[in-house]
């Protein structure tokens, strides 16, 4: 197939209000070997795509076409490939590639691959009628989720799931959570339908009555402390000021688990207040494609509410902005028209 196609594209990062973005025509792309080409019917709008926009992640090609979050069908297949087939149903997620050599990869460590490849960042993404996608990187989806519902799942979902593992919450345990948007909420979903009591500190009326429409145990403000010691605590808000006023809610033995790519500056910590009793701070880094399989396998199973708004396609920078100035809860996901 050749001919022109819509891409936005991010040339020079800036304030999302001074129009970092801008749509161009391109070729429709030629799959290579072990590739498939997905004509994209939607792709969620992630708080990273934001981050890349204005310049707090840095891009690594000029250019690049943000989105990983991306469904549609697979329309073109590339040599080698057999585990899709035309016209499949398929999410291209963050992770795009690894070089499955180095020692992490071979240690089934993959999300901390020395060389990895991330869509809408190292590759063009799903802002766009098509993107390419390694085969071996692309998930199946759940029937029970349609393509707006489940875009979401595709990064949110994912790296939710790995904070909310990464974060060591014993069985029946108490679970903290600060900030409300994408990942947050299914997250929180995830941790009810195990049994734990979850406590969610952030700032906006749509994401505390999310929060409370979903049932957790109580809603509070980000510097508020939860009615009860937390065995776990995930901070999605890139917020680093929270990080000592989560590290102080944690309970003896708890984990703080950071689940952004980008943080603001972290105050300086108080041993003894902060990190003292075996509490415990890390980072969350991508995801292994196990996560992702483990995770969509849940959100089918549990039949997760997924909260989304809809923008056209032609509305993405309309979308960044209202994502940065907290307009929805949730997630926000833009449409191909057809």
């Amino acid at each position: 197939m050749s001919g022109p196609s819509r891409a936005w594209v991010v040339d020079t990062p800036a304030p999302i209000a001074d129009g970092p973005l801008r749509v161009v025509d391109r070729e429709v792309p030629e799959p290579g070997p072990g590739q498939i080409r997905v004509a994209v019917s939607c792709c969620g709008v992630c708080r990273t795509d934001l981050h890349l926009a204005e310049g707090d992640l840095a891009p690594r090609r000029r250019g690049v076409t943000p989105g990983h979050e991306v469904v549609g069908r697979v329309d073109a297949l590339g040599t080698g490939v057999n585990r899709f087939a035309l016209d499949a149903r398929v999410g291209v997620p963050w992770l795009g590639g690894t070089d499955g050599t180095c020692r992490f990869c071979l240690r089934g460590h993959e999300n901390l691959c020395l060389a990895p490849t991330f869509t809408g960042w190292d590759v063009h993404g799903g802002y766009a009628d098509y993107c390419l996608v390694d085969a071996a990187y692309a998930y199946a989806l759940p029937d029970n989720l349609d393509d707006e519902h489940a875009a979401p799942l595709l990064c949110a979902g994912i790296i939710g799931f790995r904070a909310l593992r990464t974060s060591n919450l014993p069985s029946g345990g108490v679970l903290g959570i600060y900030g409300f948007g994408g990942s947050a909420h299914l997250a929180a979903q995830v941790a009810l339908h195990e049994g734990a009591r979850v406590h969610v500190m952030t700032r906006g009326s749509r994401n505390r009555e999310l929060a409370e429409a979903l049932g957790v145990h109580s809603v509070a403000g980000p510097q508020d402390s939860p009615p009860e010691p937390l065995d776990a605590a995930i901070l999605f808000a890139p917020a680093g000021e929270l990080v000592p006023v989560a590290l102080r809610a944690l309970d003896r033995g708890g984990t703080l688990a950071v689940a952004g790519i980008y943080l603001s500056d972290i105050p300086q910590l108080d041993y003894d207040r902060d990190l003292f009793q075996e509490r415990v701070l890390r980072s969350v880094t991508a995801n292994t494609r196990t996560d992702g399989e483990q995770f969509l396998a849940l959100a089918a199973m549990f039949d997760l509410r997924v909260a989304t708004t809809g923008y056209p396609m032609s509305d993405a920078p309309r979308a960044l902005a209202d994502l940065a100035a907290g307009v929805f809860s949730g997630a926000a996901v833009l449409h191909n028209a057809g």
